[in-house]
């Protein structure tokens, strides 16, 4: 059966991701002064104005404005032309006290694991799938390859008269769940008004998207779409405002797997929208390593104050070569789902999340939970358990 599936991505000009960098670079700044910082940041972009607000509870006071002056001007953005507005409060008491002290610890548990409640409450999902190297859809990879490529292109000057603000979306053809062709490339980027648009197309064939595609090229017959709307001078916040969290399918799956809504950007890791989609993504991706199936999504919910999952649940499409419900059996016991145990386990108060929030949350082998380093304890939980059903 043959099938269209489309993602997409966008450049780290885009207003929406300037505000997701500004907000994890204000989490990065906070916890390189104090390890235990509780940050909830949120932020908006528009044309002159950037606006910051949230809870956050540091020990140590942040320079925020210089923070956002420096983001804008790493970006490519002028900060002198932005007026900076900052509004923050500590971390509310009543979600303190249930991240400090999970309803386990009150109820006389002793596992040191319990010490931290979920900071808030929902279902994260991870996903991961066999298609590509990278364990992510095609279409989403190759959008996040085109706009890393505009990005360079633009930072090293290859490609002149363009600005930081951009997105490309890939739509591929699948036959019986196998990509097999490239259907249409659309890529949208903001450039100077006397930029020529056949000079532009012809440096973006042959510098973003020749390269973006040499492991799975394109043909003769694939639509591809550059600046379909004719002009795009007008860009960036003063044409979009941008606001953080509204970019979650470019930051997880393309859409292409189930979110549950929660956003990463700009929250310490208490914050389980972020810590759980992160061991979510963790646990699948070593199903899909492991070779048990050849997609996998894993569900996690959580309860505010509350240090174990309320539920758990692994889901294969129908791929694996074991049951789901073994397969969920085995990860809960190699894995440790508590809040806790997430962020020693994947190392999450030593992260640099501005290096996160743009190009997808699973873009490098270096985040520890792109690692696979359970593979044998999964495989041996697995055979275990598959050995009591048989």
């Amino acid at each position: 059966m043959k099938k269209q599936l489309t993602a997409e991505s966008v450049c780290i000009g885009h207003p929406d991701k300037l505000c997701d960098l500004i907000a994890d670079n204000i989490l990065d700044a906070a916890f390189r002064k104090d390890k235990s910082s509780r940050v909830a940041c949120e932020v908006m972009a528009t044309k002159g104005k950037i606006i910051v607000a949230g809870e956050i509870t540091c020990s140590e006071k942040l320079d925020i404005k210089y923070i956002v002056r420096r983001t804008l001007k790493d970006v490519g953005y002028n900060p002198r032309k932005f007026s900076i507005y900052v509004f923050l409060n500590n971390q509310s008491a009543d979600i303190a006290a249930g991240v400090d002290n999970a309803i386990e610890i009150r109820n006389g548990e002793k596992d040191p694991y319990s010490l931290i409640g979920a900071g808030d409450q929902g279902t994260m999902y991870g996903y991961a799938t066999n298609e590509t190297k990278e364990m992510l859809p095609l279409p989403l990879v190759l959008s996040h390859r085109i706009v890393k490529r505009l990005d360079k292109a633009r930072k090293d000057k290859l490609i002149k008269g363009i600005f930081p603000d951009g997105k490309a979306q890939v739509t591929v053809e699948y036959d019986r769940d196998k990509p097999v062709r490239v259907k249409t490339i659309v890529i949208s980027i903001h450039h100077h008004k006397d930029k020529s648009y056949e000079e532009l197309k012809k440096e973006i064939l042959n510098l973003v998207l020749y390269p973006a595609f040499e492991d799975f090229p394109f043909d003769d017959d694939t639509e591809i779409l550059i600046n379909p709307s004719g002009r795009f001078v007008i860009g960036g916040p003063t044409a979009d405002t941008g606001l953080t969290g509204r970019k979650l399918m470019v930051d997880t799956y393309g859409g292409l797997a189930s979110h549950g809504g929660g956003a990463l950007c700009g929250k310490d890791p208490t914050k389980v929208d972020r810590s759980g989609a992160y061991m979510a993504r963790y646990i699948a991706k070593h199903i899909i390593w492991s070779d048990f199936a050849d997609k996998c999504e894993v569900a996690l919910s959580y309860a505010i104050g509350k240090a174990n999952p309320v539920a758990f649940s692994i889901n294969t499409f129908g791929t694996s070569k074991v049951p789901d419900e073994i397969l969920t059996l085995a990860a809960e016991e190699v894995f440790n789902l508590k809040p806790a145990a997430i962020i020693e386990n994947l190392r999450l108060r030593d992260i640099h999340y501005s290096d996160t929030s743009t190009y997808g949350h699973f873009n490098s082998p270096l985040f520890p939970w792109e690692n696979v380093d359970k593979y044998n304890e999964l495989k041996k939980a697995v055979e275990k358990y598959a050995d009591r059903k048989n």
